[in-house]
């Protein structure tokens, strides 16, 4: 279990930060910026839980836990002397993904046209964290060309923002609310 007896260490103010397994590092490292990346679209989960109903904020919940999750498992280097072992994102919580995918996209109207982010502010909101996660997963895509990373990690994140854009728009009335882009409507 975690324990933080003191927020502020001192121990970043010179530019690094420690890895899980203790190796210091810029702040500025691949590795941190992907966790960091996962941070951000955890923070933006807790945004759209404000304006979700109970069913979606029970679903935000649980990825927000996840990401804390997906988050370790970046932060630790894959290192055979470790003496522990590490938190990793498994098969399971992917699946998961999948499944709130396909029940609730059983609901929606096929689209014929891109979406506008927006509609209802529960579904802006997901549609921001929706983005953020892609760039996480364009993060944690872009770690795993210089350093080994699991693939589940990268694999959640891209199942994460095709749920968040089906919750979006399942938020915006199924669908009904949703701001469809139209091609060239300004020229």
């Amino acid at each position: 279990m975690v324990q933080l007896t003191r927020i502020y260490t001192r121990g970043g103010d010179k530019g690094k930060t420690s890895l899980s397994n203790g190796k210091r590092v810029p702040k500025h490292d691949p590795r941190v910026a992907a966790y960091g990346t996962v941070d951000e679209a955890n923070a933006t989960l807790g945004l759209a839980r404000l304006h979700c109903g109970p069913e979606a904020d029970a679903m935000l919940a649980r990825i927000q836990n996840d990401l804390f999750d997906l988050g370790a498992d970046l932060a630790t280097p894959d290192d055979p002397d470790l003496e522990y072992e590490p938190l990793r994102i498994v098969e399971a919580q992917v699946t998961w993904l999948e499944q709130q995918i396909d029940r609730l996209n059983a609901d929606l109207e096929p689209l014929n046209s891109f979406i506008l982010p927006g509609g209802s502010p529960a579904a802006a909101y997901l549609h921001l964290a929706r983005t953020v996660t892609r760039r996480a997963e364009r993060d944690a895509t872009a770690l795993a060309e210089l350093e080994t990373v699991g693939a589940q990690p990268v694999r959640y994140l891209n199942r994460l923002s095709d749920l968040l854009f089906v919750m979006a728009r399942h938020e915006n009335d199924q669908g009904r609310m949703d701001v469809l882009w139209v091609p060239g409507a300004n020229r």
